[in-house]
């Protein structure tokens, strides 16, 4: 049952990161890759929550192994640094990075802040 919940969950969120990244780079262009940027950060702020919320095992693997993992993307992001620094937006290839990595970690502590406060009520 765990393994189609994840699927279930993965099922949602590879086609929404798609659509998503389509959207972004429809709007602002394909120079900065912000659509990447937006769902690998909305994933880990969802992670997060999930994560402190006391929920069940069914739960953190519908949303979180299933949708935040397919949602988010570490291969893309790693590819996209890759493209920039070939070429020779270094700066911009490393100023991406550390941003994703910063604003990852920041979304995340978030998401665990809003759910234990939230529980807490």
């Amino acid at each position: 049952m765990t393994v189609l919940l994840v699927a279930l969950g993965a099922a949602v969120g590879a086609p929404l990161r798609y659509l998503t990244d389509r959207a972004v780079q429809a709007i602002v262009g394909p120079g900065y890759p912000w659509g990447t940027f937006g769902v690998n950060v909305t994933g880990s702020l969802i992670l997060g929550f999930v994560a402190a919320w006391p929920a069940s095992t069914a739960v953190a693997a519908l949303v979180g192994t299933g949708f935040c993992g397919a949602l988010t993307t570490y291969s893309t992001f790693s590819f996209e640094v890759l493209r920039l620094t070939q070429q020779r937006l270094r700066f911009l290839a490393v100023a991406y990075a550390g941003a994703t990595v910063l604003a990852g970690f920041g979304a995340a502590a978030i998401g665990l802040i809003l759910a234990r406060a939230i529980h807490q009520l």
